[in-house]
């Protein structure tokens, strides 16, 4: 093909959708990645407004359409920076501003990437407009993936299912999980931006695409509204019993309090025993504590062993301890869900060591190199270890099936709860070095598992937000932050199974291709075309 041809089939794609055949201007396109990021932290916990998901979706894609590689990528990078950084303002709190720097910076270059294979796949969308929703929902599904995942395990806060915890697409992840959701939510934001790319100029005919959008978006709502929910097989019920005991103080030094924060533990179930044995509040079949409610090892300190006893025989039923065990090797530690039961103590064999220890935070990779960046990564004295078998606990009136903080951000460890046996989900977490607003954001993910397994689920904190969530993703009996609070609820037991659990990483895996695929499909176009997107 010659370049004159090159230049008038251009030429033709421009005419097409009447907005030439170049991108936007950049003056334009800065203001819209930037809008992109904001419209996209809006629709996160606190803020709630999960319509602007798929906005915000669009703006990134208009901005990026028919740019070279790395005017893409730093417009991507510019919407990433606008999303994370106040997204994970809460690292930020108690440890300085190195990490949330950095951090905020390496989310963001995953949007950087995401932005240049937008802007790499444009020849498609110029020649397959219908393509554009479907394009732009596999490659945010297949950034997520790679996001979960790298480095050192990957860090999956801030993926687009979890802002969609009040919306009726959340019902989309018990078809195919959290992968399912995001792909909805970025192919209405395609739908948006290919209805929106047009010379607005022009006075007749353009109503006729944005009512087939409207019309598309509506399906799509009304498609995830559809899908069945609820708790899987089962039908027995269960009580259950949180304890939110506070800590003295947020922040770090919570680990200095950490005895005080064990007694504020102790002494709340202690006075939920008095309740239920005057008659004012249901007995419960199985008490959670929350993540570091011992972070004194209690096998090893007598006087915390002998404290967690006497609140289990006081309530008279198993509790299930968040402590931080000692070993297995010397400056080594382990964040742990120990059962412990009435009459017996603790029960070793109904256990669970955290798989996923957070890096940086929980252990530190490469220390020596890291310690070049900053000395503040010594403040982790200690490497959590992690631990090999998933969190099945068998507590006699229910299984559990737990995870630890974080972990519920990541599928692969849910999941495996749920197949090995887990009736009832459940996560400990410490919520007392961040803020209400990482609460929030973690319980939305509680709510998202629930729906992908059809289970009823639970979050326990040290300090809040602490709740319990129905298997169709509603939230019961939620706590407020930094406060003391005993919750009781009855919930339903699950034993089947939904789509999304017999699936697991299939539908990630099979969208991830699709990406890969589009990506493929761009580069053949390119050569025919002769090189690379006007911009």
């Amino acid at each position: 093909m010659t370049t004159l041809d090159r230049e008038e089939v251009r030429a033709t794609d421009g005419a097409r959708d009447g907005v030439g055949a170049r991108p936007l201007p950049l003056w334009v396109a800065v203001p819209l990645a930037v809008a992109a990021g904001l419209a996209l932290l809006a629709a996160f916990p606190p803020y709630g407004r999960w319509p602007l998901a798929p906005v915000g979706v669009a703006l990134l894609a208009a901005a990026v359409h028919r740019r070279r590689l790395r005017a893409g990528a730093g417009l991507g990078f510019l919407t990433g920076v606008a999303l994370f950084a106040p997204l994970l303002e809460w690292t930020n709190l108690h440890t300085g501003a190195l990490p949330w720097i950095l951090l905020s910076l390496l989310q963001a270059g995953y949007l950087a990437l995401l932005g240049a294979a937008a802007a790499w796949v444009s020849p498609l969308v110029d020649r397959w407009r219908w393509t554009w929703p479907v394009l732009t929902g596999v490659l945010w599904v297949g950034q997520e993936a790679l996001r979960a995942r790298t480095p050192f395990g990957g860090f999956p806060w801030g993926r687009l299912a979890f802002s969609q915890d009040t919306s009726p697409l959340l019902r989309l992840a018990a078809l195919g999980g959290a992968p399912l959701v995001t792909c909805a939510v970025a192919v209405a934001g395609g739908v948006v931006v290919a209805a929106a790319w047009r010379d607005w100029r022009r006075p007749a005919g353009h109503w006729r695409p944005v009512a087939g959008a409207g019309a598309a978006l509506a399906a799509l709502l009304a498609a995830g509204g559809a899908v069945p929910v609820g708790v899987r097989g089962g039908g027995d019920t269960v009580t259950v019993a949180i304890v939110q005991g506070n800590v003295p103080r947020l922040g770090l030094d919570f680990n200095a309090q950490r005895e005080a924060v064990l007694d504020n533990h102790v002494n709340a179930t202690l006075k939920l025993a008095e309740q239920v044995t005057a008659g004012a509040q249901r007995r419960p079949d199985l008490v959670v504590w929350p993540e570091n409610s011992s972070d004194i090892d209690p096998l090893r300190n007598p006087d915390a062993g002998y404290r967690i006893s006497q609140a289990t025989e006081a309530i008279g039923v198993p509790i299930l301890v968040g402590a931080v065990l000692l070993g297995p090797d010397a400056g080594q530690v382990r964040n742990a869900g120990l059962l412990w039961r009435p009459g017996g103590g603790v029960d070793l064999d109904q256990s669970y060591v955290k798989r996923h220890p957070v890096p940086f935070a929980e252990y530190v990779p490469l220390r020596k190199i890291a310690r070049m960046v900053s000395a503040e990564v010594d403040r982790v004295r200690a490497d959590f270890v992690p631990g090999t078998e998933p969190g099945v606990i068998d507590a006699g009136a229910v299984t559990v099936g737990d995870v630890i903080c974080f972990e519920v951000a990541y599928d692969d460890l849910v999941r495996d709860t749920v197949t090995g046996g887990g009736q009832l989900l459940v996560v400990q977490t410490n919520n007392a070095t961040f803020d209400v607003a990482e609460a929030r954001q973690q319980l939305a993910m509680v709510r998202l598992r629930a729906v992908e397994h059809g289970r009823a689920a639970l979050m326990a904190s040290t300090v809040g937000v602490s709740g319990f969530v129905t298997p169709d993703g509603r939230v019961d009996g939620s706590t407020g932050f930094n406060t003391a609070a005993v919750v009781v609820r009855q919930m339903q037991l699950g034993d089947g199974r939904t789509p999304a659990t017999r699936l697991g990483v299939w539908p990630e895996m099979a969208l991830a291709a699709l990406a890969v695929a589009a990506l493929a499909g761009a580069a053949v176009l390119r050569r025919r075309r002769g090189g690379d997107a006007p911009g």
